[in-house]
């Protein structure tokens, strides 16, 4: 009688292929020639929303082993304190942090979470308390995506700390905004004092288009382009390209901190006014992107005093209104 193990990767592609070709459960096992039960084990657990796939089963499996070599770290009493508080519907990040600001334990958020979703493969009932539940919680490196990072960025905690003051012109946050099934884009940068706003159309997010767009919208302004924050997309892998022809510093937003490109998120909110979600953005012309950004940035803004992005980018004051003569002669 064959006893359970583990499956390895390469020996889930494999089984994949006798599942798709219709074999049973006890029928990939001997072909496997692993036991029936591994079999149902391995498709109970690992399964996902569109069932069960090698690559997505590696890495639930993954998933719960680094629970345990990072769970193996904390006692059995500390977990039940860390679970006592997760029972009281705080998060794991303020769990994490409370417990390091009263001196009792240092545990990542990240940790509690893949104890929480360990317990939740394993029955358990942690995760009903989580304010977000989600079939499968992304995985995250320590805050950076695993595709592979773009190579030399420089982090916005080495941006001069005048770029947050927003007092002089010169600090733009850039990103892009995707159609609709992934069909067309733009690229959007905005100006943090002036709130100014450019724009230019995309036919896809690879980084050698976008570069070009990028350096297109900001040469005319090269002397008011200082510095460019830009999310963590691929899009912006060539920003070295960008920064050299620009003569601008660049600096990219911590990953899943779109809070601290809050402009250019606000600045996209309102190009979907003109460019709704849902709306594929392959046949857009350049015409329509350029009205859309003309809108935006002759349009009064309370934030500005009521003057439009495009009076506090060039310094000028413009009559907005047309008023009647008798009022005109009275002021």
């Amino acid at each position: 009688m064959k006893t359970y193990k583990q499956l390895t990767s390469e020996l889930r592609y494999p089984i994949y292929g006798l599942k798709q070709a219709g074999l049973n459960q006890t029928e990939i096992a001997e072909k496997a020639g692993v036991s029936k039960s591994t079999i149902s084990r391995e498709f109970r657990r690992n399964k996902g929303r569109r069932g069960w796939r090698p690559k997505q089963a590696q890495s639930l499996r993954d998933d719960r082993r680094q629970a345990c070599l990072n769970g193996s770290r904390f006692s059995s009493s500390e977990w039940q304190e860390i679970e006592r508080l997760i029972r009281l519907d705080l998060s794991p990040e303020q769990v994490s942090e409370r417990l390091e600001f009263e001196g009792v334990l240092q545990i990542s958020h990240e940790i509690i979470y893949q104890r929480v979703y360990a317990d939740k493969h394993n029955g358990g009932d942690l995760h009903v308390h989580l304010r977000n539940q989600k079939p499968h919680r992304k995985r995250y490196a320590s805050g950076q995506e695993r595709r592979g990072a773009i190579k030399n960025r420089v982090s916005i905690d080495e941006r001069p700390e005048i770029v947050a003051e927003k007092s002089h012109i010169g600090d733009w946050e850039g990103d892009t905004v995707i159609g609709k099934n992934h069909k067309g884009g733009l690229v959007t940068l905005a100006e943090r004092k002036s709130r100014y706003v450019l724009a230019g159309h995309i036919r896809s997010k690879h980084a050698d288009g976008v570069t070009g767009v990028i350096t297109g919208l900001l040469a005319p302004h090269q002397d008011q382009c200082h510095t460019i924050s830009f999310d963590n997309g691929k899009e912006f892998a060539e920003h070295e390209k960008v920064a050299k022809e620009l003569k601008a510093d660049i600096y990219f937003a911590h990953p899943y901190h779109s809070w601290e490109r809050g402009l250019n998120e606000n600045s996209n909110g309102l190009l979907r006014q003109y460019f709704p979600k849902g709306m594929e953005l392959t046949d857009i012309t350049e015409a329509q992107v350029l009205a859309a950004a003309w809108k935006l940035n002759h349009r009064p803004r309370k934030v500005l005093g009521y003057r439009t992005p495009h009076e506090v980018f060039f310094g000028v004051e413009m009559r907005y209104t047309k008023r009647p003569a008798a009022v005109a002669l009275r002021t």
